[in-house]
């Protein structure tokens, strides 16, 4: 049997004092965790000094010095986690938007099955903007269109486990999936890999600015690319489908809540 190595990233781009508490919950988990401080200038990273102040495998805080976008900072840390062995990574977010105590769960089902990506669902509260619960729906449906149905239940919760190797391979086969586009895009080249899926349903809050929350999303910029990166996967998809009709359904998507 191979080895079942978990690792937690949390990319973070100034995120002030929220980060160190879902840092802290994510250590409480008792997994490894390496955060990556994605070139942030609100000095949010020295919140991590105490954290860090005794050297260990386990936690790690990267500093990269430039601003690499969500997805450029996991593949620095994917080209480090996996030469170190680990096999698995859950991201998550640095805002307190993820709930650290379904972090067993993600590992406990991913342990059982290590083929899988084991993709969030968003379970949204009064807390979350209309905007982003609806907006989000056009994404869901193209995704889903580019993957022929592998199940892709929401294609831009950030909450996920990936096998660490797909998840680079996934990377290194596109100059692209490096900033708000990395969720979507990641998932449908997944797909395309005929990397099963499992969707969890998984809470999630908006924390307002009142206590702290903060939201690098920009409607205009990152809906141009959210739609500039459709315009590419449908073109991918074109170029695949004789091969996407011949290869079946996600062969764990009974595993997903309805």
């Amino acid at each position: 049997m191979l080895e079942y190595r978990p690792l937690i990233l949390i990319p973070s781009y100034n995120t002030g004092p929220l980060l160190a508490g879902t840092v802290r919950s994510a250590l409480d988990s008792g997994m490894p965790v390496w955060v990556v401080v994605d070139g942030s200038t609100d000095d949010s990273d020295k919140l991590l000094d105490l954290l860090d102040a005794a050297p260990s495998p386990d936690f790690q805080v990267m500093r990269l010095a430039r601003n690499r976008g969500k997805g450029g900072a996991l593949l620095a840390a994917l080209e480090k986690a996996v030469p170190a062995g680990y096999t698995h990574v859950l991201c998550m977010d640095a805002d307190g938007q993820h709930p650290a105590n379904h972090i067993p769960t993600f590992f406990s089902l991913s342990a059982r099955h290590p083929e899988a990506a084991i993709l969030g669902r968003p379970v949204f509260d009064s807390s979350a903007p209309a905007l982003r619960v609806n907006g989000r729906k056009i994404s869901n449906f193209f995704t889903n269109f580019e993957s022929l149905g592998w199940g892709i239940d929401d294609s831009l919760f950030g909450m996920r486990l990936y096998p660490a190797k797909p998840l680079l391979e996934a990377f290194y086969s596109t100059r692209y999936a490096r900033r708000f586009d990395f969720e979507p895009e990641i998932a449908v080249r997944l797909a395309w890999k005929e990397i099963p899926f499992i969707n969890l349903p998984t809470p999630v809050r908006y924390i307002p600015q009142e206590e702290g929350g903060v939201s690098q999303f920009r409607y205009l910029r990152d809906n141009v690319l959210l739609t500039w990166m459709h315009a590419r996967l449908l073109g991918g998809f074109l170029l695949r489908l004789p091969l996407l009709l011949l290869r079946g359904h996600n062969p764990l998507d009974h595993l997903s809540p309805p």
